[in-house]
Protein backbone atom coordinates (compact mmCIF):
# COMPACT_ATOMS: atom_id res chain seq x y z
CA UNK A 1 0.00 0.00 0.00
CA UNK A 2 1.34 3.10 -1.15
CA UNK A 3 2.31 5.82 1.73
CA UNK A 4 0.42 8.28 2.47
CA UNK A 5 1.77 12.07 1.58
CA UNK A 6 0.36 15.22 2.93
CA UNK A 7 -0.53 17.75 0.22
CA UNK A 8 -1.86 20.15 1.74
CA UNK A 9 -0.45 23.71 0.14
CA UNK A 10 1.49 26.17 1.90
CA UNK A 11 -0.25 28.92 2.53
CA UNK A 12 0.31 32.50 4.40
CA UNK A 13 0.30 32.89 7.62
CA UNK A 14 -2.90 34.56 8.06
CA UNK A 15 -4.58 32.12 5.51
CA UNK A 16 -3.58 28.48 7.15
CA UNK A 17 -5.74 26.76 9.11
CA UNK A 18 -5.63 26.97 12.82
CA UNK A 19 -5.39 29.69 15.36
CA UNK A 20 -4.05 32.92 14.64
CA UNK A 21 -0.45 33.70 15.77
CA UNK A 22 -0.43 36.44 18.38
CA UNK A 23 2.46 38.37 19.36
CA UNK A 24 2.85 38.70 23.01
CA UNK A 25 2.55 41.37 25.00
CA UNK A 26 6.17 41.62 26.14
CA UNK A 27 6.96 42.13 22.42
CA UNK A 28 4.48 44.74 21.69
CA UNK A 29 5.40 47.09 24.64
CA UNK A 30 9.42 46.89 23.77
CA UNK A 31 8.24 47.95 20.17
CA UNK A 32 5.98 50.96 21.21
CA UNK A 33 8.73 52.44 23.90
CA UNK A 34 11.35 51.71 21.20
CA UNK A 35 9.10 53.99 18.57
CA UNK A 36 8.32 56.37 21.20
CA UNK A 37 12.29 57.32 21.94
CA UNK A 38 13.02 57.38 18.35
CA UNK A 39 10.31 59.97 17.66
CA UNK A 40 11.16 62.17 20.75
CA UNK A 41 14.60 62.06 19.92
CA UNK A 42 13.76 63.40 16.02
CA UNK A 43 11.77 65.85 18.06
CA UNK A 44 14.57 66.75 20.44
CA UNK A 45 16.98 67.06 17.51
CA UNK A 46 14.61 69.37 15.64
CA UNK A 47 14.34 72.04 18.62
CA UNK A 48 17.73 71.67 19.11
CA UNK A 49 18.29 72.45 15.58
CA UNK A 50 15.63 75.63 15.15
CA UNK A 51 16.65 77.16 18.78
CA UNK A 52 19.64 79.74 17.38
CA UNK A 53 16.90 80.68 14.66
CA UNK A 54 14.37 81.45 16.92
CA UNK A 55 16.86 83.08 19.42
CA UNK A 56 18.11 85.15 16.29
CA UNK A 57 14.11 86.67 15.53
CA UNK A 58 13.44 86.90 19.31
CA UNK A 59 13.04 90.97 19.93
CA UNK A 60 15.93 92.22 22.12
CA UNK A 61 15.23 93.09 25.46
CA UNK A 62 15.70 96.75 26.92
CA UNK A 63 19.21 97.18 28.85
CA UNK A 64 18.30 97.40 32.76
CA UNK A 65 19.04 101.17 33.82
CA UNK A 66 22.65 101.80 34.97
CA UNK A 67 22.71 101.83 39.25
CA UNK A 68 23.30 105.36 40.11
CA UNK A 69 27.32 106.50 40.85
CA UNK A 70 28.25 106.44 44.47
CA UNK A 71 28.47 109.78 45.96
CA UNK A 72 32.34 110.71 46.18
CA UNK A 73 31.83 112.09 50.09
CA UNK A 74 30.62 108.67 51.16
CA UNK A 75 33.82 107.27 49.60
CA UNK A 76 36.10 109.93 51.38
CA UNK A 77 34.04 109.20 55.19
CA UNK A 78 34.70 105.71 54.67
CA UNK A 79 38.11 105.89 55.10
CA UNK A 80 38.24 107.02 58.45
CA UNK A 81 34.20 105.75 59.61
CA UNK A 82 33.51 109.58 60.25
CA UNK A 83 30.85 111.80 58.13
CA UNK A 84 33.35 114.67 59.37
CA UNK A 85 35.97 113.48 57.21
CA UNK A 86 33.82 113.63 53.99
CA UNK A 87 33.55 117.18 54.73
CA UNK A 88 34.99 119.39 51.47
CA UNK A 89 36.02 122.09 53.62
CA UNK A 90 37.23 120.38 56.87
CA UNK A 91 37.62 123.78 58.78
CA UNK A 92 34.46 125.03 58.57
CA UNK A 93 32.93 121.29 59.89
CA UNK A 94 35.43 119.76 62.20
CA UNK A 95 35.34 121.66 65.57
CA UNK A 96 39.16 120.77 67.26
CA UNK A 97 42.37 121.69 65.79
CA UNK A 98 45.92 120.90 67.20
CA UNK A 99 48.65 122.73 66.42
CA UNK A 100 52.57 122.49 66.64
CA UNK A 101 55.44 125.31 66.96
CA UNK A 102 58.15 124.19 64.90
CA UNK A 103 60.12 127.74 64.80
CA UNK A 104 60.78 130.65 66.32
CA UNK A 105 61.73 133.55 64.95
CA UNK A 106 62.81 136.44 67.39
CA UNK A 107 63.42 140.01 66.35
CA UNK A 108 65.90 141.18 68.64
CA UNK A 109 68.08 138.08 69.09
CA UNK A 110 69.37 137.70 73.20
CA UNK A 111 71.93 134.59 74.22
CA UNK A 112 69.27 133.93 76.65
CA UNK A 113 66.94 132.68 74.22
CA UNK A 114 65.93 129.63 73.35
CA UNK A 115 63.48 127.88 70.53
CA UNK A 116 60.06 127.66 71.75
CA UNK A 117 58.34 124.85 71.47
CA UNK A 118 54.47 124.65 71.75
CA UNK A 119 51.49 122.24 71.83
CA UNK A 120 48.44 124.17 71.30
CA UNK A 121 44.34 122.82 71.42
CA UNK A 122 41.64 124.90 70.58
CA UNK A 123 37.35 124.61 69.91
CA UNK A 124 35.32 126.14 67.47
CA UNK A 125 31.61 127.26 68.71
CA UNK A 126 28.86 127.80 66.50
CA UNK A 127 28.66 131.61 67.96
CA UNK A 128 29.75 134.34 66.05
CA UNK A 129 30.91 138.17 66.67
CA UNK A 130 31.66 140.53 64.56
CA UNK A 131 31.70 138.30 61.33
CA UNK A 132 34.27 135.88 63.03
CA UNK A 133 33.87 132.63 64.96
CA UNK A 134 34.35 131.97 68.18
CA UNK A 135 37.17 129.77 69.63
CA UNK A 136 38.51 128.45 72.33
CA UNK A 137 41.84 127.29 73.29
CA UNK A 138 44.70 126.52 75.72
CA UNK A 139 48.52 126.41 74.56
CA UNK A 140 51.30 124.91 76.31
CA UNK A 141 54.40 125.74 75.72
CA UNK A 142 58.26 126.40 76.10
CA UNK A 143 58.82 129.94 76.21
CA UNK A 144 62.05 131.56 74.85
CA UNK A 145 64.08 131.53 78.11
CA UNK A 146 62.85 127.93 78.71
CA UNK A 147 59.72 127.92 81.27
CA UNK A 148 57.21 126.02 80.95
CA UNK A 149 53.97 128.35 80.11
CA UNK A 150 50.33 128.45 79.50
CA UNK A 151 48.24 130.94 77.52
CA UNK A 152 44.08 130.76 78.50
CA UNK A 153 42.21 132.04 75.50
CA UNK A 154 39.68 133.11 73.35
CA UNK A 155 39.58 134.07 69.68
CA UNK A 156 38.00 135.55 66.72
CA UNK A 157 38.57 133.72 63.33
CA UNK A 158 37.54 135.74 59.90
CA UNK A 159 38.02 134.35 56.45
CA UNK A 160 37.86 137.52 54.58
CA UNK A 161 38.15 136.39 50.66
CA UNK A 162 35.21 134.04 50.12
CA UNK A 163 36.50 133.14 47.06
CA UNK A 164 39.24 131.63 48.94
CA UNK A 165 38.23 130.21 52.24
CA UNK A 166 41.35 128.02 53.27
CA UNK A 167 43.15 131.52 54.11
CA UNK A 168 41.93 132.75 57.39
CA UNK A 169 42.60 135.58 59.82
CA UNK A 170 42.64 135.25 64.16
CA UNK A 171 43.42 137.32 66.92
CA UNK A 172 43.03 135.42 70.07
CA UNK A 173 42.97 137.61 73.77
CA UNK A 174 43.92 135.84 77.41
CA UNK A 175 45.89 135.29 80.03
CA UNK A 176 49.81 133.60 80.20
CA UNK A 177 51.38 132.63 82.71
CA UNK A 178 54.74 131.31 83.40
CA UNK A 179 57.29 134.03 83.03
CA UNK A 180 59.25 134.29 86.84
CA UNK A 181 62.27 135.18 88.25
CA UNK A 182 64.22 137.62 86.14
CA UNK A 183 62.37 137.03 83.27
CA UNK A 184 59.27 138.38 85.06
CA UNK A 185 59.26 141.68 83.27
CA UNK A 186 59.89 140.47 79.36
CA UNK A 187 56.24 140.41 79.09
CA UNK A 188 54.39 143.72 80.13
CA UNK A 189 51.35 143.62 83.26
CA UNK A 190 53.19 140.48 84.63
CA UNK A 191 53.29 141.83 87.86
CA UNK A 192 51.35 138.79 89.86
CA UNK A 193 52.75 136.42 87.13
CA UNK A 194 49.82 136.53 84.95
CA UNK A 195 49.78 138.96 82.12
CA UNK A 196 47.33 139.77 79.24
CA UNK A 197 47.85 139.12 76.25
CA UNK A 198 46.61 140.00 72.80
CA UNK A 199 48.41 137.59 69.72
CA UNK A 200 47.16 138.01 66.12
CA UNK A 201 47.99 135.60 63.47
CA UNK A 202 47.08 134.31 60.12
CA UNK A 203 46.82 130.81 58.16
CA UNK A 204 46.34 128.67 55.50
CA UNK A 205 44.71 125.43 55.23
CA UNK A 206 45.47 122.14 52.85
CA UNK A 207 42.10 120.24 53.18
CA UNK A 208 42.95 119.11 56.91
CA UNK A 209 46.32 120.59 57.63
CA UNK A 210 47.38 124.03 58.31
CA UNK A 211 49.56 126.45 58.68
CA UNK A 212 49.72 129.47 60.38
CA UNK A 213 52.15 132.61 61.51
CA UNK A 214 51.64 134.07 65.25
CA UNK A 215 53.21 137.58 65.94
CA UNK A 216 54.42 137.65 69.10
CA UNK A 217 54.21 141.64 69.88
CA UNK A 218 57.65 143.10 68.43
CA UNK A 219 59.65 140.36 69.85
CA UNK A 220 59.37 137.66 67.88
CA UNK A 221 56.93 135.66 65.86
CA UNK A 222 56.06 132.29 65.77
CA UNK A 223 55.43 129.72 63.01
CA UNK A 224 53.28 126.61 63.91
CA UNK A 225 51.50 123.44 61.56
CA UNK A 226 48.15 121.81 62.53
CA UNK A 227 45.15 119.51 61.55
CA UNK A 228 41.75 119.54 62.19
CA UNK A 229 39.73 116.90 64.17
CA UNK A 230 36.52 116.01 63.46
Amino acid sequence: MPAHHDRTPLLPLSLSVGPPFRTPRVTLRLSGAIRGACVGAVLALAMVVAAPAVQAQAPTAPPAPAAPAADDKSSLGSLWSSPAWSAPEPWRTDKWYLQFAYYTLHFNPDPDHQQSYLVDLSYGLDETWLEGQWIVGLSLFQNSFGQFSQYLYGALKWRPWKGHPPFYVKVSAGLLHGYKDEYRDKIPFNGNGIAPAIIPSVGYCWGRYCGEFVLLGGSAALFTVGMTIP
